[in-house]
């Protein structure tokens, strides 16, 4: 099964399209995630944020506690250790995160729910790092796009005016060291959907990561170095009416030698312009899609993150 995920280089991209939107496209049906080999963004702007993100995690209690907005759903700042969960866990998840958000242009209509990421003056470079990282992901995703929109029989540009605002988040991850193994077969991320349009994911340091194929077994996703993981969210699959799916994925806790090794990762979630109506395009209903209700990017995220338990109401 390992064959699924197979990696897509990106040098196709500009001379053969429509072969590496195939490839693509095909990677999504099948397992809902693809491997990206050969991708554009520079080693040394991904070092760099991974390294501030470390320092940033290395960081007193107290301190990180100061960029925590629970009031605001925790999309912008720090989210401290055992705060998120899976749709419909009652266990936390076994991890801390950060969140850098777009900047907006000054007079953007979005400013009014979106806020500004807070500044950290006690990492040098913290800053001017992660943004950099986020606007390298940011424009490789709606490249991506392009892709899927050739797949998908649409105009090359047809996300283009769709994702240029969107609420895309870059999350900066921390799994912790693990002082006592947890038992075999657990979870540091409980099984989940993935909320927006695509998911852009580095490989992690640390194993872990593990996909839900459609005939119930658990496919391992360990992507060699220097690829991006690339997965379908539940906007994408709403979208799609079903046929690029949302799959299903979780990171396990590590084996026992492993467990002393903290895990990072820095998963980009793509989303749409908040006021895009999400409904299922005709094409994909003629292959046997399924409709769901229509409903605004903003508000199906907010019904999500209630679920997800980053917004508590």
């Amino acid at each position: 099964m390992t064959d699924f995920f197979k990696p897509i280089s990106f040098q196709q991209w500009p001379d053969e399209k429509a072969a590496f939107a195939d490839a693509l496209g095909r990677s999504f049906r099948e397992t809902g995630f693809a491997v990206i080999s050969d991708h554009p963004i520079p080693q040394g702007i991904i070092d760099r944020a991974v390294n501030a993100s470390k320092a940033f995690f290395e960081l007193p209690e107290e301190i990180k506690e100061k960029y925590h907005d629970a009031a605001g759903g925790r999309q912008r700042g720090y989210t401290p250790f055992g705060t998120e969960n899976a749709k419909g866990a009652k266990a936390a998840d076994l991890k801390e995160f950060w969140h850098t958000g777009r900047a907006l242009p000054e007079d953007s209509p979005y400013r009014a729910t979106m806020k500004q990421t807070p500044a950290v003056p006690e990492v040098e470079e913290f800053d001017e790092a992660t943004r950099d990282f986020y606007e390298a992901m940011d424009a490789f995703g709606a490249q991506l796009l392009r892709a899927v929109a050739l797949h998908l029989g649409l105009p090359e540009t047809w996300f283009d005016d769709k994702v240029q605002y969107g609420n895309s988040i870059l999350r900066l991850l921390h799994y912790p060291p693990q002082a006592n193994p947890p038992p075999q077969g657990t979870v540091r991320a409980g099984a989940h959907e993935d909320i927006n349009v695509i998911t852009l994911l580095l490989g992690a340091e640390e194993a872990g990561l593990q996909a839900l194929h459609r005939s119930g077994e658990w496919l391992d996703v360990n992507p060699p170095a220097g690829s991006l993981v690339i997965n379908c969210g539940d906007m994408l699959q709403r979208l799609t009416g079903g046929v690029l799916p949302s799959t299903t994925h979780r990171v396990l806790n590590p084996a026992p030698e492993r467990s002393r090794f903290p895990r990072y990762s820095t998963p980009f979630f793509l989303h749409f312009n908040q006021d895009v109506l999400i409904e299922a395009l005709p094409q994909c209903l003629e292959e046997g899609g399924q409709a769901e209700p229509p409903i605004t990017a903003q508000d199906y995220l907010m019904e999500r993150l209630r679920e997800i338990g980053l917004i508590r109401s």
